[in-house]
């Protein structure tokens, strides 16, 4: 599918950002949502020329803003030759054409704009799959080309046959005849990743899903604590495809650690549809790390938009282990009602390393699983089983006397007839 953004030539796209400023939001929200705006029309490699906002009671039906401010901003966007103006909620199909009639140019909305950087990232066939299929679903009202001059010759037969498919009629066809078969390759991956977890389950090791807002470090993270080589950079959704590694914890315990694609306020819902079968990593997770960039002056707003997501894919009951990132970054420490409000998270620096040994240690805490602690007498000859032993169990004391060593452990249930011939009873 072609880019929701087009470009004239070779130069950077000029955008002017319009955001409106209703009863339910103050002016510190809606100077807040076009900052980020603006981030996301810089990842999507735009050139920002300007902004504007209106105060309105509630939207207009036809253009969004008033027509007598749309008309003010068309002026000031053709004498600054923008491409396009990129609104920061999203509109109606019919709000858009209104607004293209009036500007003159190409007209977007947030839910385009994520979507154009979703189409730009997405590396995977998985990805690439579930960003189309979102691409699509936005795109089916959307399409205006009334072309009757290519619209199918009426039958032999006269007016009973009627005026043929028209081209508008054909490309709707298109696209829900392309929307289906994506549906069914999507079906074939969520049947592949249910493989792939039934398997995971077999080795009994447990899943830990890195979720947070885009750009919180949950890939440096990742990184950090697993050795991977994860994409990592100062940007909103840097990387969409998730990334699974293992994780061996101070209690000889194996974890699976995955990084998932970062969440943002006003997440179109069919990005929610389209990502539900990378999203049910977070679904089946043992535990959710919820990173969180603790820098951020609007952090805590962040975390509420986390859990929105979090209740719309049904994960909301999940157990979570809040991750405070960015700590290096903040002046004067962690706000004392933040320490009250979740008295077991764990504040570290992704990048500088600080703090990792604390998120270790909660992670074996809230991950310890149900162990059988056994008394187990070994002939030192015995060296194989030995060293398994301190491999897969968590030895609380050892005593080597004579030829037998005596060990006190503590290992998971399903392994412990691979032992049971060691047991003193």
């Amino acid at each position: 599918m072609k880019s929701l953004i087009q470009t004239r030539d070779t130069r950077s796209i000029r955008v002017f950002l319009v955001g409106v400023e209703l009863k339910s939001r103050t002016a510190a929200d809606v100077s807040e949502s076009l900052a980020e705006l603006e981030e996301l029309a810089t990842t999507a490699g735009t050139q920002i020329i300007g902004e504007g906002v209106q105060k309105l009671a509630v939207p207009v039906a036809a253009t969004y803003i008033g027509p007598g401010k749309a008309e003010e901003f068309a002026k000031l966007c053709k004498e600054s030759d923008v491409d396009t103006i990129i609104f920061d909620d999203e509109l109606s199909p019919a709000q858009t054409r209104n607004l293209e009639k009036i500007f003159g140019c190409k007209i977007m909305d947030r839910t385009a704009l994520i979507l154009e950087i979703f189409g730009q990232r997405a590396r995977t066939r998985e990805g690439k799959l579930q960003i189309e299929h979102a691409q699509l679903k936005y795109l089916l009202p959307r399409l205006t080309r009334f072309w009757s001059h290519l619209s199918r010759q009426r039958g032999s037969t006269g007016s009973i046959g009627g005026e043929g498919e028209s081209q508008l009629e054909a490309d709707r066809r298109k696209i829900s005849e392309r929307i289906e078969k994506i549906d069914s390759e999507l079906d074939k991956v969520r049947s592949q990743r249910e493989t792939q977890r039934a398997g995971r389950q077999r080795s009994q090791w447990p899943l830990a899903s890195i979720v947070g807002y885009t750009n919180a470090g949950k890939s440096t993270l990742l990184n950090q604590l697993t050795g991977a080589t994860v994409l990592a950079e100062d940007k909103l959704f840097a990387t969409l495809d998730p990334t699974t590694r293992r994780l061996r914890l101070p209690t000889k315990q194996n974890v699976l650690l995955t990084d998932t694609v970062g969440f943002i306020k006003k997440l179109p819902h069919g990005l929610v549809e389209a990502f539900k079968a990378t999203l049910e990593e977070v679904v089946q997770a043992d535990l959710l790390l919820h990173v969180v960039d603790i820098s951020h002056p609007q952090a805590e707003e962040q975390i509420a938009a986390v859990n929105v997501v979090l209740a719309e894919i049904g994960a909301a009951e999940k157990p979570v282990l809040m991750v405070f990132n960015k700590m290096d970054r903040l002046t004067g420490g962690l706000a004392p009602h933040l320490r009250e409000k979740y008295p077991h998270a764990v504040s570290i620096s992704a990048k500088t390393g600080e703090g990792m040994a604390p998120l270790l240690a909660e992670l074996g805490t809230q991950l310890r699983p149900v162990r059988d602690f056994l008394d187990l007498r070994v002939p030192q000859e015995k060296a194989a089983v030995i060293a398994r032993l301190h491999a897969v169990g968590q030895v609380v004391s050892s005593r080597y006397t004579g030829k037998n060593a005596r060990f006190k452990v503590q290992i998971p249930p399903h392994l412990h007839a691979e032992f049971a011939a060691f047991v003193v009873e």
